[in-house]
């Protein structure tokens, strides 16, 4: 997976030893159209971050307590948003000294050595964004059976049917060229996030101050059980923070970078905070430590709806469109990568010789995760060990790494202390958050089986 890229660069001309998965899927439109700006990268940024995934808030604050659940929810947002702060710095650094990486994995191979891009980086990254590719369909699959079942309290589609729907939906929308022709979607992808996560705050504040609501109990587990259950919660709201795709979405930007990505941050974390918050506590509040996986399991009680049934949709469906979304995001460090080995820089991009092998490979890319998400739809389980093992090392632990060996900064500085202390506390927590997660996967093991209709 080793790719040079010699970043030395003028604001006219593109480095000339680009391969084809850089210059199609990173760098495609930057020397076309210089319209590649921060407020794009805040687009990305969000898509990356701010997923349905975040309904999940709900369940690790019952794993938390109110006090850590909060407490942890903030500091994670603090982390992260100086985390890939530092990744940046990092890129900018190294491009004013003529070198502009434009993979995870390229930074990786250049500050640490050859073997960390291949062996570490470039491995865990690829099959964080696949594994995003395969949950996606299965969300919303998911999302599709809610509708249903809303509809159709006794219908008789099994949940591989709804996942293989949304796999079909994904197979027109994975031939989007590259990733800055995924501004305007993100854009929207934005819009959406924040709309369903009113929807979804609103629903939970109404059922828990209504009537209907369930008893609310915040009370948390004991002994081992307890310990188990605190560091999952850590480690889920630690996942729904990540990204893994920083450079790359960086690299969508049109040079000078300088400050770029830090305002594509701000927009980002804005709405981070109002949508992570508004659903994490709501949802906590209203159903206590009943509050599901998917949070939208608790607007149905057994077989009818708390919430009236036009809301329900609407809000599903705005789900189901940021889901393809975020989709298609993921899909683009697969995609760059087989393009750097199927494809000819040297040809157009759009050309016959190129244009052939990317819609038959981007296609088998889609049905292959469609139809493992449809085989195995407890694949949360395995995408919470991926959390543990691969977004933490990735987000929390080698920017850190990646800022001190490039700036290198007095051991006696207070950065270079609180570098390191975030590393190694992260380092812990993907140790045991990866117990955790195999943990859970022993105990689920006896539900598991193909084409489950969970």
């Amino acid at each position: 997976m080793d790719v040079p890229t010699k970043a030395v660069e003028t604001s006219i001309n593109p480095p000339k030893d680009l391969d084809a998965g850089a210059l199609f899927v990173l760098k495609s439109e930057v020397w076309i159209n210089r319209s590649c700006s921060w407020l794009h990268c805040g687009y990305h940024l969000t898509t990356s971050i701010v997923a349905p995934m975040l309904l999940s808030l709900p369940y690790a604050m019952g794993l938390l307590g109110w006090v850590g659940g909060v407490m942890w929810l903030a500091l994670a947002a603090l982390v992260t948003f100086y985390s890939y702060n530092l990744l940046s710095l990092v890129l900018e650094h190294h491009a004013k000294l003529g070198h502009r990486y434009l993979r995870f994995r390229d930074m990786a191979t250049h500050i640490l050595g050859p073997g960390w891009g291949k062996y570490f980086v470039g491995p865990i990254q690829l099959s964080i964004c696949y594994g995003a590719v395969v949950a996606s369909p299965l969300l919303g699959g998911q999302c599709l059976k809610f509708i249903y079942l809303a509809y159709k309290p006794n219908g008789s589609m099994q949940l591989y049917q709804f996942i293989i729907m949304f796999g079909v939906l994904m197979l027109f929308l994975a031939q989007m060229p590259s990733f800055h022709s995924l501004r305007h979607i993100n854009l929207l992808s934005l819009i959406l996030s924040l709309v369903y996560s009113a929807c979804v705050a609103a629903g939970s504040i109404h059922i828990g101050g209504s009537s209907k609501a369930p008893p609310k109990d915040y009370s948390l587990s004991d002994g081992t059980n307890g310990i188990f259950d605190a560091i999952n919660g850590l480690s889920i709201i630690a996942t729904t923070y990540a990204s893994g795709i920083i450079p790359e979405i960086q690299a969508t930007i049109a040079p000078p970078v300088t400050g770029k990505m830090f305002k594509g941050l701000c927009i980002c974390y804005t709405i981070i905070i109002i949508t992570y918050f508004s659903v994490g506590i709501s949802g906590y509040w209203a159903f206590g430590n009943g509050a599901q996986g998917l949070i939208l399991l608790n607007f149905m009680a057994g077989d009818k709806p708390l919430l009236p049934s036009w809301f329900l949709l609407m809000t599903d469906v705005f789900i189901l469109t940021q889901l393809a979304a975020v989709c298609l995001v993921y899909m683009q460090l697969p995609n760059e990568v087989l393009e750097s080995f199927l494809a000819d820089p040297k040809r157009d991009q759009f050309s016959v010789r190129n244009m052939v092998p990317r819609l038959i490979f981007r296609s088998l890319t889609v049905v292959v995760g469609t139809t493992v998400a449809a085989m195995i739809p407890f694949f949360g389980d395995i995408m919470a060990l991926f959390g543990a093992f691969g977004c933490i090392p990735l987000d929390f632990i080698l920017p850190m790494i990646f800022y001190n060996v490039s700036f290198k900064p007095s051991k006696k500085s207070l950065v270079f202390w609180i570098n390191t202390i975030i590393a190694a506390v992260s380092s812990a927590l993907a140790v045991v958050g990866t117990v955790a997660s195999i943990r859970q996967m022993v105990l689920d093991a006896k539900t598991y089986r193909l084409f489950a209709n969970l």
